[in-house]
């Protein structure tokens, strides 16, 4: 099992590592059933606790998987968390969305008030087949996801969304709420005015990006927010190294990217390391970090990973990456 940590001063507790579902809604490419099955199975048996889902992986096809694993095992067992921000109607099938192949038939438009908050996490209990989920996450917001139109849906939720969320925590229906982004910015412009309980904060701080490091986390140990690490191979490449196609941040990487990369791996050469261990060490070793989050729907990535992370890095060792 591995250890539990607490969420900011809340009573919920996450394991220290997580498993994240967006490649159980068929992200990139399509799987089965019984192969999202195998992950999660794989998941379990080897501790891990908390998972965290999202109506738009797969257009609720990750958490109609996820509830289906999980309705045989113990609730209380369990820390679940999922987001709010994008509603999700009955609508056409298609073959592809965006990144998931084979999406569930529902269409989607964005909401970050309380009207919307209460019928997204309506849908996704549904979905889940829960009663409840410990985390709640407001999804994307930000300038990444929404330009020019940010400004609008902040406004909504700062006035209307997050005030009912807090009530849910206030009346104990759900144990802690926060972001789920892959930007610092609008962290930090929430949290000037309102609090947080904890942030999945996906690829800004890691081996290779550490912007979080400025303001963020200094605002996250001042005021006892919690941050989940996603993303911490920020997209593929501190996984597969600085080769010709790897993605950093979803995109194709710039040479400057690819350059730092390389350095980083000539780093870990020369201690014996593998950078994708460093990777997951670098994460789950920062201070704020309550949980790091596996990201994959193959059992063998999974299993991988997992055996990176039981691996022992020697002091000396991160030291000098992680300096």
């Amino acid at each position: 099992m591995f250890p539990t940590r607490k969420i900011g001063t809340t009573d919920v507790s996450v394991s220290s590592v997580s498993m994240g579902c967006a490649s159980l809604g068929n992200l990139y490419v399509e799987i089965s059933d019984a192969e999202a099955g195998a992950v999660l199975e794989i998941a379990w048996d080897k501790g891990i606790r908390y998972f965290d889902t999202a109506p738009h992986y797969g257009r609720g096809r990750a958490e109609v998987r996820l509830g289906r694993f999980l309705k045989d095992k113990p609730r209380d067992a369990v820390t679940i968390s999922t987001k709010v921000g994008r509603v999700l109607t009955p609508g056409t099938q298609h073959d592809r969305l965006d990144e998931y192949v084979n999406p569930l038939p529902n269409d989607v438009h964005y909401d970050y008030s309380a009207a919307g908050l209460e019928q997204s996490l309506a849908g996704s209990l549904e979905r889940l087949g829960l009663d409840r989920v410990d985390i709640v996450y407001v999804h994307d917001i930000g300038v990444i996801t929404h330009g020019n139109r940010n400004g609008a849906h902040l406004d909504t939720l700062m006035s209307s969304g997050l005030p009912y969320l807090e009530q849910l925590k206030r009346d104990g229906t759900i144990g802690a709420y926060g972001l789920g982004v892959n930007e610092n910015e609008v962290c930090v412009e929430v949290m000037k005015t309102h609090p947080l309980d904890v942030i999945l904060l996906a690829g800004r701080w890691t081996l290779l990006d550490r912007t979080a490091e400025v303001e963020l986390v200094p605002l996250c140990r001042e005021t006892c927010t919690s941050l989940v690490a996603g993303g911490v191979f920020n997209s593929g490449i501190l996984a597969t190294g600085a080769r010709p196609g790897a993605h950093f941040n979803y995109a194709p990487a710039s040479d400057e990217i690819l350059s730092q990369v390389r350095a980083l791996e000539a780093k870990c050469d020369a201690l014996s390391v593998e950078m994708p261990t460093a990777a997951l060490h670098f994460c789950l070793s920062r201070p704020q970090v309550a949980s790091v989050l596996m990201g994959t729907g193959k059992a063998s990535s999974l299993e991988r990973n997992l055996d990176a992370l039981e691996a022992t890095l020697a002091p000396e060792a991160a030291g000098i990456l992680f300096g």
